[in-house]
């Protein structure tokens, strides 16, 4: 996790030779040859400068070592207080390790000398979110993005912080600015894309939300989360037909094994509201080829916990398809109980339909 940000510190911070005794020191940091530099420097007694200091704790730093790396950060900023790359890795260690009190006194000091340092204000940032004090942290990031070449984590992070503060109106406001601001090949381009569309669904305007969602698979064809959102952008536009190719889209990669996460078994195509309740509804990727009954299509009714408190789903029977039946019968699951509706449903059904027999079962058995 730490070597991410490496390209980004050799970038910002250029670090001067002081002598020829250190050539070969500054030769190997340049090569990123961190044990050599351990192993022949690290233990010698010298007066080193504030630099060599600062390339010895940074070998460290890479190879995880964080005590060693402070210790050594610590000496580099005790030969040279103004040495800004040492107070940056030393607090972001520090970060690292969940030592964020520590951390934020350390970016601190490091912001006295330069004020208006996009990394080490980012820096601060994390340090006072993940203390929980989201306002500290949002006043840093804010502080960040004014300045130049402020790189775009600090973009999202603001959306972030408004979405945990549930000012989801400032959140998206935010991401659309990210989303004007950030590169495009950047993973906040993305994260602020995909964001613009949970929020503009959640507020309704889910016709705003589709486009967010189709630039996202545009950019990334692999990006199955997307199109599970896009598909329930439609289900909620009712324009099924639309979602069908998404859909396909996501069968496709379960067949060659592409998927992860929760979308390995299942996606949701559709959630709404019901009484006091969200309702989720998922779909299986199983099909007739197994002999075992299984869910087909599920509606997960959750309360403001979001714990589970009812279940309807259609159930999938060989048995039944080859007496002639229905493929699929509506049932359903209250704790160990289980309902069996009668109703039955094959490929073509009307989703419509099957929502609104969903939701006579829950009016009937989930009091």
């Amino acid at each position: 996790m730490k070597k991410i940000i490496l390209s980004l510190v050799l970038a910002i911070y250029s670090l001067v030779t002081y002598s020829q005794n250190q050539d070969s020191l500054d030769f190997l940091y340049e090569n990123r040859e961190y044990d050599k530099i351990i192993e022949l420097y690290a233990n010698k007694k010298e007066d080193y400068s504030s630099n060599a200091l600062y390339q010895i704790g940074f070998a460290y730093y890479m190879k995880e070592d964080d005590p060693n790396c402070i210790k050594w950060m610590d000496l580099s900023i005790q030969k040279d207080p103004q040495q800004v790359a040492a107070y940056f890795i030393k607090a972001s260690t520090l970060n690292y390790m969940k030592r964020y009190t520590d951390a934020i006194e350390t970016f601190q000091s490091s912001l006295k000398n330069n004020p208006n340092d996009p990394q080490c204000l980012i820096g601060l940032g994390e340090s006072y979110y993940q203390s929980k004090n989201l306002e500290m942290a949002l006043q840093s990031y804010k502080k960040a993005i004014e300045q130049p070449n402020c790189p775009s984590r600090a973009f999202s992070m603001i959306g972030q912080i408004y979405s945990d503060l549930n000012d989801h109106d400032k959140a998206l406001e935010a991401y659309y600015f990210a989303k004007s601001k950030v590169l495009k090949d950047t993973e906040s381009y993305t994260n602020a894309l995909f964001n613009i569309g949970l929020l503009e669904s959640l507020k309704g305007n889910h016709a705003k939300a589709e486009p967010a969602f189709l630039e996202i698979i545009d950019m990334n064809p692999s990006d199955y989360h997307a199109y599970s959102k896009l598909i329930q952008v439609y289900y909620r536009l009712k324009e099924y037909d639309k979602a069908k190719p998404y859909k396909d889209k996501l069968y496709d990669a379960y067949k060659k094994g592409l998927l992860t996460d929760n979308l390995k078994d299942m996606f949701c195509f559709d959630q709404f509201k019901w009484n006091n309740y969200t309702v989720l509804v998922f779909e299986r990727y199983e099909n007739e080829s197994k002999n075992a009954i299984y869910n087909k299509h599920i509606f997960y009714v959750q309360d403001h916990e979001g714990t589970i408190v009812f279940r309807v789903q259609t159930e999938f029977s060989r048995v039944s398809l080859e007496l002639g039946g229905t493929k699929y019968m509506l049932c359903a699951n209250l704790g160990d109980a289980h309902i069996n509706s009668g109703l039955g449903f094959n490929d073509d059904f009307d989703y419509e339909v099957l929502k609104t027999q969903a939701i006579n079962m829950m009016e009937k058995h989930l009091k």
